[in-house]
């Protein structure tokens, strides 16, 4: 089965995104936004692209508009912002496969060579190293994921109890 791949951008710039939009208000111009975070448009575009997935933001015409999620995000502290983000994730394709792989191993952990093999079979027509370093990040910002870039291992993060 074929997965949405995720976008080349890091959660921090995710979050920096709509924190800056919930500053402004909750509304932005797409070109203004560009020119005031300093960033090519076609980056800017990424960001938004990423957001918009988590369901933090949406883009009518074009505008940028912080969506309740968003402002739940943003208002969270930083325990209930990873946990809305991992509970968003969660549900994501992607991450369900990648879950459903890691728990299926004996130590619901892998190589890095292993989860590339795996993912370049997930996203076939995507760059899987990209696509590794995305799901890193979001996933170790989440407590989803985790990798040891140590012993090159990927593994299923473990969930807090509450």
């Amino acid at each position: 089965m074929k997965h949405a791949a995720l976008p080349e951008i890091g959660i921090s710039q995710i979050l920096g995104l709509v924190e800056l939009l919930v500053g402004k208000g909750g509304r932005e111009d797409i070109y203004k936004l560009a020119g005031e975070l300093s960033m090519e448009l076609g980056e800017t575009l990424t960001v938004i692209k990423a957001a918009e997935m988590l369901g933090l933001v949406h883009t009518p015409g074009g505008d940028v508009v912080v969506e309740d999620f968003g402002n739940k995000v943003v208002d969270a502290s930083i325990t209930d912002r990873k946990d809305l983000i991992r509970e968003k994730l969660e549900h994501f394709p992607l991450f369900k496969a990648i879950r459903d792989y890691l728990s299926s191993q004996e130590e619901t952990e892998v190589t890095r060579e292993e989860m590339l093999e795996k993912l370049a079979e997930l996203i076939p027509n995507e760059d899987a190293e990209a696509s590794f370093s995305s799901i890193v990040n979001w996933g170790r910002y989440s407590e989803l994921f985790g990798y040891n870039d140590d012993s090159q291992t990927f593994y299923l993060g473990e969930s807090r109890a509450e």
